[in-house]
């Protein structure tokens, strides 16, 4: 074993421009082998001080002949005062194609969640992608999210397998369609994590999970990789459609990648002052994906959305259990529909999904509930975009939400209801599943309408009359009881806004 040390890097690192803030550290170094089944190990310390750049690259000289590549890390995490970030280091690897942004060379990113990872042609740890060592310069990528005022000192151990490599992988992947009742419901969760990123639930249990839960169709999300996307073809079946994405993890918001091709990764290293972020939409979008922030107004260290909503295709306004932040999220969003009538421009439909991670985390809790003309990737996308949708907390919850008036004008989520300003128009919300829960009509006027709590057996219609000129659009609330106080209870389901008047 040989060892090499990064303390004082300041004198030793190159600092990169461009997407963000980086430095590359001094080459770790292996021998030509002599004994191609052998194996041989580097040791490198160093010590990163507050206010280390987003990403350090540790570059790895890699000869020819070397079957698998491991790399195992451990840093200090030393007390701090209460309030103070301590120390947190996530890790990955990029191979001999380099660390540009957006280019080849990703193979593989675990964040904080493991110590150590392996790479070969046949096989690889989840998170990463299984492939040839070929030879060249591979960079370790470091990600100190928070660094203590002490500093965050590191070890890193590199191990090189020389051999002649396995037999790579074809990846295989989920259909793209599945058993639908052509135009109907269809119940979805598009934010979930398997042990391919930080869950700790395989596909398969996912899946399991997702069918107890009622729901037609899942979208992969893992943080910064795509390495899950081989490994869902298993899960899927005739009932359930399983979408491919990423959650694209960056230190200033998250981004749900829904739906993109098999095999698509999107970049994360940059801040919303880099002016990177349409780049990375675009090649969402050019890959057939939707792009949605997700839980914009959480309160965790780098997950507040700071890059605006210009590019969002829809947005994740419910993230899990009903919290604070998806009360500020949900107002927002309502913002963001006002501007819209206001200003005469398009309006960003919301969903709602799990980000469900390890137990006792429930999958499809909540759900977006979409109108789509059959179970297939395009059909559920085109109804999230157009905000053909509702979110619900569990399959037990079923609305039917419309608008009517005029000469026999009617409307449902996301659509408009074409009637003069003065025109009577009745909005009608149907229930199912929701005992004692209490429905709000809110408008660009804010809450015109509150009904009394629901009968025990949770079902009921509550209807409400208005005109255009009152009310640029409408959509329902469905909160349970509260125990005390003024505020409005937890959701139980919320719709997509029905727009009423002319265009």
């Amino acid at each position: 074993m040989c060892e090499d040390d990064h303390t004082g890097i300041g004198r030793r690192a190159v600092f990169l421009t461009g997407a963000a803030a980086a430095l590359t550290l001094g080459s770790v170094s292996f021998a030509a082998a002599a004994d191609r089944d052998g194996r041989e190990t580097r040791t490198v310390r160093g010590t990163l001080p507050p206010g280390a750049p987003d990403f350090v690259y540790v570059p790895v000289d890699v000869p020819a002949g070397v079957r698998e590549i491991k790399v195992a890390y451990t840093y200090d995490r030393p007390a701090v005062p209460a309030g103070t970030a301590g120390n947190a280091l996530d890790i990955g690897i990029f191979d001999e194609r380099g660390t540009d942004l957006g280019g080849q060379g990703f193979r593989g990113w675990s964040g904080g969640a493991r110590t150590e990872f392996f790479l070969r042609a046949d096989d690889a740890t989840p998170g990463y992608l299984p492939g040839p060592v070929r030879e060249g310069t591979w960079h370790i990528a470091l990600g100190p999210y928070t660094v203590a005022p002490q500093g965050l000192s590191y070890e890193i151990t590199v191990t090189l397998t020389y051999g002649e490599p396995g037999e790579a992988l074809r990846p295989v992947y989920p259909p793209e369609r599945a058993k639908g009742r052509g135009r109907a419901w269809y119940r979805g969760d598009c934010h979930l994590h398997s042990w391919y990123s930080d869950g700790r639930r395989t596909p398969a249990e996912i899946a399991a999970l997702a069918r107890a839960a009622g729901l037609d169709f899942i979208n992969s999300s893992e943080h910064n990789t795509h390495s899950a996307h081989a490994h869902w073809a298993d899960a899927a079946g005739d009932d359930l459609l399983v979408l491919l994405g990423e959650e694209v993890t960056t230190r200033n918001g998250h981004v749900v990648a829904l739906g993109t091709d098999p095999g698509t990764f999107v970049d994360w290293r940059y801040r919303a002052r880099d002016n990177r972020f349409g780049r990375f939409a675009r090649q969402i979008r050019r890959a057939g994906g939707l792009v949605v922030p997700a839980h914009p107004h959480a309160t965790c260290i780098g997950c507040n959305w700071k890059f605006g909503f210009g590019e969002a295709d829809a947005v994740e306004v419910w993230n899990g259990p009903w919290t604070p932040d998806d009360e500020v999220a949900l107002a927002d969003w309502d913002g963001m529909l006002v501007a819209s009538v206001r200003e005469g421009r398009d309006w960003i439909p919301a969903m709602g999904s799990s980000d469900a991670h390890r137990d006792p985390d429930v999958v499809g809790r909540p759900q977006t509930v979409v109108l789509a003309d059959d179970l297939t990737r395009r059909a559920i996308q085109d109804g999230i975009r157009a905000g053909r949708s509702y979110i619900a907390e569990s399959a037990a919850v079923t609305l039917d939400f419309t608008a009517s008036g005029g000469r026999g004008g009617h409307a449902g989520i996301g659509g408009r209801l074409e009637v003069d300003r003065d025109t009577p128009v009745t909005v009608r919300l149907s229930v199912t599943g929701a005992p004692r829960c209490t429905v709000r009509f809110v408008t660009d006027q804010g809450v015109l309408h509150t009904s009394a709590p629901l009968p025990v057996s949770g079902a009921g219609t509550v209807e409400w009359r208005t005109t255009a000129s009152y009310a640029a659009y409408v959509r329902a609330e469905l909160r349970h009881e509260t125990a005390v106080g003024p505020l409005p209870g937890a959701l139980a389901a919320f719709t997509n806004p029905i727009f009423l008047g002319r265009r």
